[in-house]
């Protein structure tokens, strides 16, 4: 599929009721609202990580990292792949890296006072 193809996929999905989008972005930033979740997001925008990788990047008992893994990837939020014996996780695409970015730099604005920009 071509660029403006896609685009015009995005721009219909968009048309198509605002209330179903709102309704699948609210349920997205609710799911990330759990501090063990969003740590797990932002380590897995750095890259594909297994769970002992994410349980040592986030403190978390590894039965709780498995436990958000398996939400977040029912969610549709990250993809799992075998590599030999290990379970291999990953983002299912960009978008997410950059909205748990940009949610981290907000939180940095408050943390440190910084002024507002665009």
């Amino acid at each position: 599929m071509g660029v403006s193809a896609e685009m015009a996929d995005a721009h219909r999905l968009q048309q198509r009721g605002s209330g179903e989008r709102l309704d699948v972005a609210a349920s997205v930033l609710t799911l990330l609202a759990d501090r063990t979740r969003l740590a797990l997001m932002e380590r897995l925008g750095r890259g594909e990580a297994d769970v002992t990788t994410l349980t040592e990047a986030t403190g978390a008992a590894r039965t709780s990292v498995s436990q958000h893994l398996a939400k977040l990837r029912l969610a549709g939020l990250v993809v799992a792949r075998k590599d030999g014996r290990r379970v291999v996780y990953s983002l299912r695409h960009g978008h997410l890296r950059r909205l748990v970015d940009e949610a981290l730099n907000v939180a940095d604005h408050q943390i440190g006072s910084l002024p507002p920009h665009d």
